[in-house]
């Protein structure tokens, strides 16, 4: 007899299945930690103009949204076809615009406050008369940084 057991035919051992779960709930734990819930639907249509001179917003914190165009299909029966003014998931007039700005500078922690940035997300077919009524509103609540979101390309795209 000898003293070592010699192996039996090779058999591979079976895989261990305790730690699944640990591993389960880790990625569980990942995902809800970094998925960002949608702020809001976008009831208008937003075909977004061209230009030639871009440059990409770093900090999305520090940035307040005003959506401008015409009504989706879906709310075309009860808005009609001129172009409106979305604030989160709602549609509004331009006296409301100040207001909305002041709402939401005052959900942002009192360091972002003088920073925060309007970005106006404005179709290439809405007329200039709205966009200047709501710059006026801008103004009268003291938010006078504004960024206009474009699409990079050729400005003269735009005429078509």
């Amino acid at each position: 007899m000898s003293k070592f057991a010699k192996k039996k035919d090779g058999e591979v051992p079976a895989v261990s299945t305790a730690s699944l779960p640990d591993i389960v709930f880790m990625l569980l734990f990942f995902f809800m930690t970094v998925t960002v819930m949608k702020d809001s639907s976008l009831k208008v249509e937003n075909v977004l103009p061209n230009a030639s001179e871009v440059k990409k917003l770093e900090k999305k914190d520090r940035v307040i949204y005003i959506y401008v165009g015409k009504p989706t299909r879906e709310y075309e029966k009860t808005f009609g076809t001129e172009p409106k003014i979305q604030l989160n998931d709602k549609f509004a007039s331009t006296t409301e615009v100040g207001d909305y700005i002041l709402m939401e500078r005052a959900k942002k922690p009192q360091e972002l406050q003088n920073v925060l940035t309007t970005a106006l997300k404005v179709d290439k077919n809405a007329s200039m008369g709205l966009i200047s009524d709501i710059k006026q509103e801008l103004r009268k609540v003291n938010a006078l940084k504004v960024n206009y979101t474009t699409y990079e390309g050729d400005a003269f795209n735009n005429l078509q």
